[in-house]
């Protein structure tokens, strides 16, 4: 509920406030089609037309940016079909506008506003996340026999390891996962990492770190 809050209060009103200009260019661009000959059906379906071309051009030209597509010329499609639509509806708007300064201000407003809301929401929608940090892959090779044997001696928390260290199976085993964990990370492994990756304690995957590190 507070998330479902919280994006209401956020986004609410980029949502009002496309929703309000969007009417108000819609019905500026119909008006204009209708005193030019196109009436009934045909005036709602230009402005649905212009309207919805720049919404699409701006959500293809996001998609471009994010997934990091290259232009072949100076401007790419999306950006010259956006440019024609925003064109069309400000021309459309302006029509509809008293001869004055303020007239064509005053008209020009919803379709600037609609246009600037779809901006904002296309740069929430394609922002940039933190990617997790990676988590150790599961190994799909098999655990000898003797290690298994050893992790299985050693599975509960609080038993200590042989006072002659880890088994050498074992030994060789943790080497293995150690060094596939820095060739893909390139970084050390830790004994959380590596006891969730055997499923030992931390007492044996402390012994197994050290017993690695120093052979």
């Amino acid at each position: 509920m507070r998330r479902i809050t919280s994006w209401l209060l956020d986004t609410g009103p980029i949502l009002v406030l496309a929703a309000i200009a969007g009417a108000g260019s819609f019905t500026h661009i119909r008006d204009t089609a209708t005193e030019h000959g196109q009436t009934g059906w045909m005036s709602w379906a230009i402005a649905v037309c212009i309207d919805l071309t720049c919404v699409m051009a701006a959500r293809e030209r996001q998609r471009d940016k994010k997934t990091g597509r290259q232009r072949r010329g100076p401007v790419s499609w999306p950006i010259l079909v956006l440019t024609g639509g925003i064109a069309l509806s400000l021309a459309a708007n302006l029509e509809q506008a008293d001869p004055t300064v303020w007239g064509w201000i005053t008209a020009a407003t919803p379709a600037g506003a609609f246009l600037i809301a779809v901006s904002m929401l296309e740069r929430r929608a394609t922002g940039t996340h933190p990617e997790p940090s990676p988590e150790p892959a599961p190994s799909t090779e098999l655990v000898p026999a003797s290690a298994n044997v050893s992790v299985s001696q050693n599975a509960d928390e609080d038993q200590p390891a042989h006072r002659d260290g880890p088994a050498p199976a074992l030994v060789d085993y943790a080497r293995r996962i150690a060094d596939e964990h820095h060739t893909r990370h390139g970084t050390p492994i830790t004994r959380d990492a590596l006891r969730t990756r055997l499923g030992i304690s931390s007492q044996l995957a402390a012994d197994l770190l050290r017993t690695v590190h120093t052979a």
